[in-house]
């Protein structure tokens, strides 16, 4: 956790009528998944289910993004968590700095053109189980720095994601698939969300091959 509010935890020693540079680190990034070999006994543990409807689905609930200390938001902390170069004004939202699309492999400018991606897409979890969460369960999985979870993300990649798993879509950049998969995997499992068959299969594959 400390890794996932490093950003903001910058920002604490700035007075905030300060603009700044946030000097991120050419490893800034999610929380690393683990291991192959650990991603295979997590999906070898995940219940399998055939997915509910998107009935009674509405992003709002999983209210996002939220206060995460310092006038910051868990968007604007992964923003600087995850972005080069980063400047941020005194309302914590950044000005300036570079970020990585790891989906597509482009590199994004604008703060306004990057998207904080749910790699575990939102709908996919209500699809899951998560609609039988309470909405503080809701908003605690919509703002996880913890896991692997949150993502920078080139806009249009990310429209053409959705809300598919890994049996509809995935990362057209074939070099960071075994990533997705360990990481999807291991939010699935800590959240205790359960995958379909083809969606498992998918998961299976893509472990296999990294």
């Amino acid at each position: 956790m400390k890794r996932a509010f490093a950003a903001a935890a910058i920002l604490s020693a700035i007075p905030l009528t300060a603009t700044v540079l946030v000097a991120s680190p050419a490893s800034a990034a999610p929380p690393p998944p683990p291991a192959v070999t650990t991603a295979k006994k997590e999906l070898a543990k995940l219940k399998v289910r055939k997915e509910t409807s998107l009935s009674g689905y509405s992003r709002a609930k999983f209210p996002h993004w939220i206060d995460q200390g310092h006038g910051c938001s868990t968007r604007e902390v992964v923003l600087q968590r995850d972005g080069q170069g980063v400047r941020v004004g005194s309302d914590c939202y950044p000005t300036k700095g570079r970020w990585y699309s790891p989906y597509d492999g482009k590199t994004v400018t604008s703060p306004h053109k990057i998207d904080i991606e749910h790699l575990v897409a939102l709908a996919e979890a209500w699809r899951s189980g998560a609609r039988y969460w309470t909405t503080a369960k809701r908003r605690a999985f919509a703002n996880d720095l913890k896991h692997a979870e949150l993502w920078t993300a080139d806009h249009p990649i990310n429209e053409k994601k959705g809300g598919k798993d890994p049996a509809r879509w995935l990362p057209p950049r074939h070099a960071f698939r075994c990533t997705y998969a360990r990481a999807y995997v291991n939010v699935k499992y800590v959240w205790g969300l359960a995958v379909n068959t083809a969606e498992k299969n998918a998961l299976t594959s893509l472990l296999n091959h990294c």
